[in-house]
C-alpha cells in the first residue's frame, strides 16, 4: 500500500478549545464526531464520572446555546473559528450538593463555577453570607490560617467579594480582609473538599442558585416576566424581582411542556388546574427552554428512584474515598498536630537553650563583673586603708596642731592680757604723763612767771641802782674806778655780788627747767616710741589669732 493511500484513510480533525473555570485545554476531533464523542473526551481528561451535570456551552449570536449530543459537532450552528471555543460548565444543578456530588472533580467545578456566579452577581448573596463563603474560598486555598505566615495584605490580589458589596459598604481592602480572616481562622482543620462542600451547601439556600432565567411575556407585544427553570421546578418571577417567583411549577406537579414557534404551554399533572402559555422572543429560546426542563426533570426523577449499579458503585467509592480521606486527613492532621508540637518542644528548648545561654553569658558576665568589681574593691579597699593612713596621720596632724594651737591659743590669751595689761599700764602711763606734763608745764608756767618777775624784779633793781648811783656819785659815770677803801664803794660792790649772785640763781634756775623740760621730752619720745610698738605687736597677735582660727 502507498504512503499516499495511508493518508487518504487518515480521518480529517478540526481543532477544539475547551474551557473551564480555572483552565483550558486543545482537542483535536474528527470530523464526524457527534457532540457526546468530544463531551466524553474532555470528561476523560478531566477524570469526571458524574458528566449529567456537564455540557459544552457556546455563544451565537449573542446567545448562549448548550452543544447537542446527538448531532455531529459541524453540523451545529457553532462559531467559525479555529479553534472552535466551548465552556465547560455545570448544566444542571443538584438539589443536595452534600448527597448527589460524588465526586472531588465534580465538587471542585461546581465550586469555581458557583463562586464566580456570585462575584459576577449572577447570584445574589448577601454582605454577611459573602464574607463567610469567602472565608471558606480562602480556607480552600490557602490552607489552615498561619498568623506567621498569612501577614496582612495576604488577600490584595485574590477576588473575593463583589462589587456590589463593595461598593455599598465604604469599607477598605484591608477592613474586609480583616473581617474575612476573622472567619478563616475558625475553618482551622478543615480540608480544601470540605471548606468547597461547606461553600455549596451555603450557596444552595440561595434564591437564585442554580437557576436559568428567561425573559417571556403573556401575550406577544410585551416582555413583563421571567421564566426560571432549576432542578426543583419551573418558577414565574416578576421582571424586577429574581427572588420569590409569583408562581411555581414542580417537575412531580407537571404532566407536559411543549411549543409552537414562539409559544410555550405548561401542562400540570392536574387536568384541571389552568394551563400556562407564555411567549418567548425567539423560537431558539423555546428550544432552550424546553432542553433544560427535560434535563432537569429526568434528573428530579432520577433522583427518587432507586440508584442504578453504576450510581451505587460511585456512591460506594465516594464513601471509601471519603473515609479514605477522613483518614488520611486524621493521619495528616495528628502528624501535624504532632509537628506543631513537636517543633513548640523544638521552639520552647531552643528558647529554653537560648534563655540559659543567656543565663550563662550573664553569669559570665556577672563573674567578670564581679572579679572586677572584687579587683575595684581591693584597690579602693587599698586606696581606703593609705587614706585612713593619711587621715589618721592627717589627724594627728591636726590634734598636734589643735594642741599647738590651744597652745599658742593660751599664750594668744595671756600675751594678749599681758598686753591689754601693758596697754593698761601704758595708758596709766600716758595718763600720769599728760597730768605730769600739765602739771610741769605749770610749774614751767609759774617759774617762767616768777623768772620773768625776778628779771622785772632785777631791771627795776638795776635801774634803781643806777639812778641811786647817778645821784650819789656822779663822777662815777665818767670814772668808774673807785676806791677799795671807800666805805660806800664797798657797800656798792656789796650790793652789785648780791646782783650778780641773783643773776647767777636765776640762770641756773632757767637751765634746770630747760634740762627738765628736755628730760620730758626726752621721755615723752620713748614712751611713744614704746606705745608704738605695744601696739604693733598687738595688732600682730590679733592677726596670728585670726589666722589660727581659719586654719582650726
Amino acid at each position: 500500500m502507498s504512503i499516499r493511500g495511508l493518508k487518504k484513510k487518515q480521518p480529517k480533525t478540526f481543532k477544539v478549545r475547551i474551557i473551564t473555570v480555572d483552565a483550558e485545554m486543545e482537542f483535536s476531533c474528527e470530523m464526524k464526531w457527534k457532540g457526546k464523542d468530544l463531551f466524553d473526551l474532555v470528561c476523560r481528561a478531566l477524570g469526571l464520572r458524574e458528566t449529567w451535570f456537564f455540557g459544552l456551552q457556546y455563544t451565537i449570536k449573542g446567545m448562549c446555546t448548550w452543544l447537542k449530543m446527538d448531532k455531529k459537532v459541524l453540523d451545529q450552528e457553532i462559531p467559525k473559528e479555529d479553534p472552535i471555543s466551548f465552556h465547560f460548565l455545570a448544566k444542571f444543578y443538584p438539589e443536595k450538593v452534600e448527597e448527589e456530588l460524588l465526586q472531588e472533580i465534580t465538587q471542585h467545578l461546581f465550586f469555581l463555577q458557583v463562586k464566580k456566579q456570585i462575584l459576577d452577581e449572577e447570584i445574589y448573596c448577601s454582605p454577611e453570607a459573602t464574607v463567610l463563603l469567602a472565608s471558606y474560598a480562602v480556607q480552600a486555598k490557602y490552607g489552615d490560617y498561619d498568623p506567621n505566615f498569612h501577614e496582612p495584605g495576604f488577600l490584595a490580589h485574590d477576588e473575593l467579594l463583589p462589587k456590589r458589596v463593595l461598593r455599598q459598604y465604604q469599607l477598605t481592602a484591608e477592613m474586609w480582609e480583616e473581617k474575612i480572616t476573622a472567619w478563616y481562622a475558625e475553618h482551622r482543620g478543615i480540608a480544601r473538599d470540605e471548606a468547597e462542600m461547606n461553600y455549596l451547601k451555603i450557596a444552595q439556600d440561595l434564591e437564585m442558585y442554580g437557576v436559568n432565567y428567561f425573559p417571556i411575556a403573556q401575550n406577544k407585544n410585551h416582555t413583563d416576566l421571567l421564566l426560571g427553570v432549576d432542578a426543583k421546578g419551573i418558577h414565574i418571577y416578576s421582571i424586577n424581582n429574581r427572588f420569590s417567583p409569583n408562581k411555581s411549577f414542580e417537575w412531580s406537579a407537571i404532566r407536559n411542556i411543549s411549543y409552537s414557534e414562539k409559544e410555550l404551554t405548561i401542562k400540570p399533572l392536574d387536568k384541571k388546574a389552568e394551563v400556562f402559555k407564555f411567549f418567548s422572543s425567539q423560537l431558539k429560546v423555546n428550544k432552550l427552554i424546553l432542553q433544560l426542563c427535560i434535563g432537569n426533570h429526568d434528573l428530579f426523577m432520577r433522583r427518587r428512584k432507586v440508584d442504578s449499579i453504576e450510581i451505587q458503585q460511585m456512591k460506594a467509592q465516594a464513601r471509601e474515598e471519603k473515609a479514605r480521606k477522613k483518614m488520611e486527613n486524621q493521619r495528616l492532621a495528628r502528624e501535624k498536630q504532632l509537628r506543631e508540637e513537636a517543633e513548640r518542644a523544638k521552639e520552647e528548648l531552643e528558647r529554653r537553650l537560648f534563655q540559659l545561654e543567656d543565663e550563662a553569658r550573664q553569669a559570665n558576665e556577672a563573674l567578670l563583673r564581679s572579679q572586677e568589681a572584687a579587683e575595684l574593691l581591693a584597690e579602693k579597699a587599698q586606696i581606703a586603708e593609705e587614706e585612713a593612713k593619711l587621715l589618721a596621720q592627717n589627724a594627728a596632724e591636726a590634734e598636734q596642731e589643735r594642741q599647738r594651737l590651744e597652745i599658742t591659743a593660751l599664750k594668744t590669751k595671756e600675751e594678749k592680757r599681758l598686753m591689754e595689761q601693758k596697754m593698761r599700764e601704758a595708758e596709766l602711763i600716758a595718763v600720769k604723763l599728760v597730768k605730769e606734763s600739765d602739771r610741769r608745764a605749770k610749774e614751767a608756767e609759774h617759774l617762767k612767771q616768777d623768772l620773768h618777775e625776778a628779771r622785772e624784779a632785777e631791771r627795776k633793781a638795776k635801774q634803781k641802782l643806777l639812778d641811786i648811783t647817778r645821784l650819789n656819785y656822779p663822777h662815777m659815770v665818767k670814772y668808774p674806778q673807785y676806791s677799795p677803801t671807800d666805805t660806800r664803794d664797798a657797800n656798792f660792790d656789796k650790793g652789785s655780788i648780791k646782783l650778780d649772785l641773783k643773776d647767777i640763781d636765776l640762770k641756773r634756775l632757767s637751765f634746770e627747767i630747760e634740762r627738765e623740760r628736755l628730760d620730758y621730752l626726752e621721755k615723752s619720745r620713748k614712751f611713744e616710741d614704746r606705745l608704738k610698738e605695744l601696739k604693733s605687736e598687738i595688732r600682730a597677735l590679733k592677726l596670728e589669732e585670726k589666722q589660727s582660727g581659719l586654719y582650726s
